[in-house]
């Protein structure tokens, strides 16, 4: 739950990618992978539709709300938005009399109360795998000023809404002594590569410090276990606050503020306000999980896997056979009557670790990835390995997407055909819908490189926010 709290399995996520699967586990699934296979999906089944006829509110899918994310990794539902709450009242002025003129009294906002008390020092950095932006530094180096730290990965769609306002604090507040530090932990093998993180962080427009945290040493340091996730620190070195996942923007400018004065920085002149939070549909929080805004979906075997194994959460590929063999092509037969919250597969498809690979090269689009699913948004990260970008096809309901449809990645042939064109290893954005709803969505390509990591999808109102450059 990239939320991103670190979707499904949020134990199991952590320490694939810090590199500690257990490997016995998954030789001794593979030798036996049809009877915890039955158990599972039994139990997955269970799990995810028992809301609907017993009326019941949980499982809830994970996701990332503008606004507290509930931390609870483990559900497959969407949590709602915490309420916003009301400013402290002004106190009753003492009565006046003909002498005497009452003092003012100070309102403190509510947010404030929000401070953690200096007790937790901040763990250093540990086993930074390089640097950019900056020069190599440590949090001791830091002290008299404010630190804010952001653990995230430049594929996390969580991540990216949160840039527009890491990157206004860092124009108002960089000269008043805040030091943002961006800790990137590589959610997937091809973001550890020096130069997409630097990429990426050009396209986006970041300008503050990035160390690269490949082998989650500082993220392990933090016990974190989110992305994004925010944790603020005083000029003498104490966590003072946290959060996790979007939202909480104005919150967090404000005990920024808070601690900046407490260093000593005169802010008069620096405008206390955060941009506005996008608003998102309550529809996306139905009781009924099959209406309820979709989960994020994971194409490898070790998130499936993961979801499996807990046998609380459903697995994303409701095949059989995908569990059989990890690492081998298997030709798949779209069932049909697809159900939100899970990915369908037709074709020839290699499943590996990460990833799902299109496993032969085909001439009309016959081997596909489809979903049916509820929100505003979807967005896919899909790789790229050799120096030849390759095309693929997007469909919604059989149909080519329509512009007042398509995400900001979709393109359009002359045929009105709709595509995307993956030209290097990130996230695409394919749909905007101005209001929520559900639609049955297909990826296909004539390429045997193509290759599916993960679906996230939104519930904004407009669709998709665009991270500003």
């Amino acid at each position: 739950m990239k939320e991103r709290p670190i979707a499904t399995v949020t134990n199991h996520r952590a320490s694939v990618a810090r590199g500690g699967r257990d490997a016995s586990t998954y030789r001794e699934f593979a030798m036996n992978p049809y009877k915890n296979l039955a158990i599972g999906l039994l139990l997955a089944a269970i799990a995810l539709f028992a809301a609907v006829s017993c009326g019941e509110s949980e499982p809830a899918p994970t996701v990332t709300v503008a606004g507290t994310v509930a931390p609870a990794p483990d559900t497959n539902g969407t949590a709602e938005a915490a309420a916003v709450a009301a400013p402290t009242a002004m106190p009753a002025a003492p009565t006046a009399t003909a002498t005497t003129v009452p003092e003012p009294t100070a309102v403190v906002p509510e947010s404030h109360a929000k401070l953690l008390p200096p007790t937790t020092p901040a763990p250093e950095f540990r086993n930074v795998t390089s640097w950019i932006n900056t020069e190599p530094f440590t949090l001791a180096d830091q002290r008299g000023k404010v630190v804010l730290i952001d653990f995230w990965t430049y594929t996390c769609i969580n991540c990216i809404r949160t840039m527009p306002y890491l990157k206004s604090w860092h124009a108002k507040y960089a000269d008043s002594g805040l030091i943002i530090v961006g800790v990137h932990a590589p959610e997937f093998e091809f973001e550890k590569d020096r130069q997409n993180v630097i990429d990426s962080m050009e396209k986006f427009g970041l300008e503050y410090a990035v160390l690269q945290d490949n082998d989650f040493s500082t993220w392990r340091n933090y016990d974190n276990r989110y992305w994004p996730a925010k944790y603020l620190i005083d000029k003498d070195g104490f966590i003072r606050y946290s959060h996790f996942g979007e939202g909480a923007y104005q919150e967090t400018e404000d005990l920024i503020r808070v601690l900046l004065e407490d260093a000593g920085s005169d802010l008069s002149g620096i405008s206390p306000e955060s941009a506005p939070e996008p608003v998102r549909d309550s529809a996306a929080g139905a009781v009924d999980p099959t209406m309820r805004q979709t989960r994020e979906l994971y194409a490898g075997y070790e998130r499936n896997y993961g979801a499996l194994q807990s046998q609380t959460v459903p697995p994303y590929i409701l095949h059989p056979e995908y569990y059989a063999e990890f690492g081998v092509e298997v030709l798949y037969n779209d069932p049909g009557d697809h159900r939100n919250q899970f990915l369908y597969l037709h074709g020839l498809w290699r499943n590996e670790a990460e990833r799902l690979v299109h496993a032969r090269s085909t001439e009309g689009y016959e081997d596909y990835v489809a979903l049916k699913f509820f929100g505003t948004s979807v967005n896919v990260v899909l790789g790229l390995e050799s120096a030849e970008p390759y095309t693929v096809r997007v469909t919604l309901d059989d149909q080519p997407v329509t512009a007042s449809q398509a995400g900001v990645d979709v393109m359009f042939g002359a045929d009105g055909d709709s595509y995307v064109l993956v030209d290097e290893s990130r996230m695409y954005n394919l749909i905007n819908f101005p209001e929520y709803g559900g639609s049955e969505l297909k990826l296909s390509s004539e390429s045997d490189e193509f290759a599916v990591f993960a679906f996230t999808f939104g519930a904004y109102e407009g669709g998709e926010p665009q991270p500003q450059s």
